[in-house]
C-alpha cells in the first residue's frame, strides 16, 4: 500500500485492482464512487497533491479480503473523505476545481482545517479534506504521518479515526472489525497496524487512552453479539485487542498523563463534536 501503489479500473467485471489485488464493488459502494475516488487520487498524483484516503472507502480499499465484511453487515457509503496538510491547501482547492468541484465556503470559515468540494455535475456526491488533523472528540495529527501510506492514511490512523469517536455507532464497529481482521498489530506501517506508534500516542494524552481503551472493548463485545461473524473472525479480532491493549499498557506513561490520571473521570477527558457529516 505505500510509495507509488497505482491503481487501475481493469475488463475483467469491472474490478478495480491494485497490486494484483482485485478491490471487489462490495460493502454497498456503487461503482461511480470507486471510479471517481481514482479519478481524483491519480489527477491529484499527476498534479503532484498530495491526499490520502480516510473514511469508508479507506477501510474498503485497505482490506481487499475482508471488504465483504461492510455489505455483510450492512455498512453503507455517503461520501469521499481525504487528508492532507494545511500547506496544500491553495492547491487542493485548484484541484478540485479542476475535476469539478465547488468549494463549501461556509465550511472553510467555520473550521479552519477542513474543506468540502461538491460534485458540480449535479450527483450531490461531496468530498471531505481533512487538513493536518482530524478533530473530533479527540484530535488526530497527520503530520509527517501521511508519507507512510498511499492511498490511505496509514492504518494506525486509520483505527485513530474510529477509536477517538466517544459514542461509537454501528458502522465505525464494522470498519474497525474489518480493519482489525484484515492486518497483523506490529511495530510498523509497512501494511500492519503499528501499536508502537499507537502506545506513544495514548501514553501521552489519558483522555484519548480513555476513550481508545473504552472503545477497543466496546469492539470486542461487538464481535460477540454480530451473528454474521464466524467464530474464526471473533477470536482474530478479540486476540488482536489483546495484543494492542498489552503494548498500550506497557508503555510508560507522561507525567502529564500522570496527573490527569488522578483527575479521571471527574472533568470531561472529550471534546463533544457538532458534526456536519460522518463517514
Amino acid at each position: 500500500m505505500r510509495g507509488d501503489t497505482k491503481f487501475h479500473l481493469c475488463g475483467r467485471g469491472g474490478l478495480l485492482m491494485r497490486c494484483g489485488l482485485v478491490l471487489a464493488r462490495s460493502g454497498n459502494v456503487l461503482p461511480d464512487f470507486l471510479e471517481e475516488m481514482q479519478r481524483i487520487m491519480e489527477t491529484a498524483k499527476t498534479d503532484d497533491v498530495l491526499l490520502r484516503l480516510l473514511g469508508a472507502l479507506a477501510f474498503h480499499i485497505h482490506c481487499p479480503k475482508f471488504s465483504y465484511m461492510q455489505e455483510m453487515l450492512g455498512r453503507t457509503f455517503t461520501d469521499i473523505d481525504f487528508a492532507s496538510y494545511g500547506k496544500e491547501s491553495s492547491r487542493i482547492s485548484k484541484l478540485f476545481a479542476k475535476l469539478g468541484y465547488q468549494i463549501d465556503p461556509r465550511v472553510r470559515a467555520l473550521f479552519g482545517s477542513r474543506l468540502i468540494f461538491y460534485d458540480g455535475s449535479g450527483t450531490g456526491r461531496h468530498c471531505d479534506v481533512f487538513l493536518d488533523r482530524l478533530e473530533f472528540c479527540h484530535d488526530v495529527d497527520f503530520q509527517d504521518r501521511l508519507e507512510a501510506d498511499y492511498p490511505t492514511i496509514p492504518l494506525a490512523e486509520l483505527l485513530l479515526e474510529k477509536m477517538q469517536i466517544v459514542k461509537l455507532n454501528e458502522k465505525d464497529v464494522i470498519d474497525t472489525i474489518m480493519l482489525l481482521r484484515e492486518h497483523q498489530v506490529g511495530r510498523s506501517d509497512d501494511d500492519i497496524i503499528n501499536a508502537d506508534h499507537l502506545a506513544r500516542l495514548t501514553a501521552s494524552d489519558w483522555g484519548l487512552w480513555k476513550t481508545f481503551t473504552i472503545n477497543l472493548e466496546n469492539v470486542r463485545r461487538a464481535t460477540q453479539t454480530l451473528e454474521k461473524l464466524s467464530e474464526e473472525d471473533r477470536k482474530d479480532v478479540s486476540s488482536k485487542i489483546t495484543n494492542l491493549c498489552a503494548r498500550i499498557d506497557e508503555k510508560p506513561k507522561t507525567m502529564g498523563w500522570k496527573i490527569r490520571s488522578q483527575i479521571g473521570e471527574k472533568k470531561k477527558w472529550y471534546r463533544d463534536v457538532d458534526e456536519i457529516l460522518r463517514e
